[in-house]
């Protein structure tokens, strides 16, 4: 039986980031990948020039033709930027019984340029976190989730992750890879304990879609049928590997993607 997973997020129409990335990384890692495409964005290596948010029945529409047909593994939820794409997203995995979900809290994209609107942040808090096996922030989106300042260290860091978990959330992975100093370290936090995984921070501009990236991978090892922190182990080191070889590519003149294919050209 092959290994499925669905990405519920925006496009990117530079290719680095979003539904665009959540697929190449699906595929590097031996998983079949589905979308369910939540937003168009135009946008490049050097910003977001706008967004065109998808209708909230169309996005139905593709939730039911995608899980009425497919035996769908794993679900990634990127970018929802409305209030009423979350919740139609919300009734979708209710409504098809999905619970292998890692949700990333899409706010900001590595240009700087906001993705989410203020008021979809509650509904997100609400209708999507409870729902989520795993949710991804990054340091900015914790604090941003929480409404506090930037966790400035790791005891911080698990803080606001045990935080994330009174609203909801099952288990945690916060990204500490904007931190000051040399080691990248996320903290995987749970109900039951914490592990930390660090690498070295790796020296390149080329970092477009590195949040993306992760949790389509994360997604990819549930649907292969790993536990959660085997999956979350598996995509830091393959995340970590695509950023090492981003510099290998030359894709456009801000911020490139990481090279999802390093293992293959």
């Amino acid at each position: 039986m092959s290994a499925i997973a669905v990405t519920i997020a925006g496009s990117d129409s530079s290719g680095g980031a979003g539904i665009q990335a959540d697929l190449k990384t699906f595929s590097a890692l031996g998983v079949y990948g589905a979308s369910v495409i939540t937003a168009l964005t135009a946008q490049n290596t050097k910003g977001v020039n706008g967004i065109h948010d998808v209708p909230a029945h169309f996005i139905a529409a593709q939730i039911d033709a995608v899980f009425s047909d497919l035996k769908v593994n794993a679900v990634k939820i990127g970018m929802l930027s409305v209030p009423v794409a979350i919740a139609t997203v919300a009734a979708g995995l209710e409504r098809w019984k999905q619970t292998l979900v890692v949700l990333d809290p899409v706010m900001i994209a590595t240009s700087g340029d906001r993705l989410l609107s203020p008021a979809a942040i509650e509904v997100l808090k609400r209708d999507l976190i409870p729902r989520a096996l795993v949710v991804t922030p990054n340091l900015h989106e914790a604090a941003a989730l929480l409404d506090e300042p930037v966790a400035r260290n790791e005891a911080e860091m698990r803080a606001q992750a045990e935080r994330l978990l009174g609203i909801g959330a099952k288990a945690v992975l916060i990204k500490g890879g904007h931190a000051q100093g040399p080691e990248a370290v996320d903290l995987l936090v749970t109900p039951e304990a914490a592990a930390r995984l660090s690498t070295e921070k790796i020296d390149t501009v080329n970092t477009h879609g590195t949040g993306c990236t992760l949790s389509a991978a994360i997604a990819a090892g549930l649907a292969k049928g790993y536990r959660l922190s085997e999956a979350v182990a598996d995509a830091k080191s393959y995340v970590t590997h695509a950023i090492g070889a981003a510099d290998e590519l030359e894709i456009g003149h801000g911020h490139g993607p990481t090279h999802h294919f390093h293992a293959w050209w």
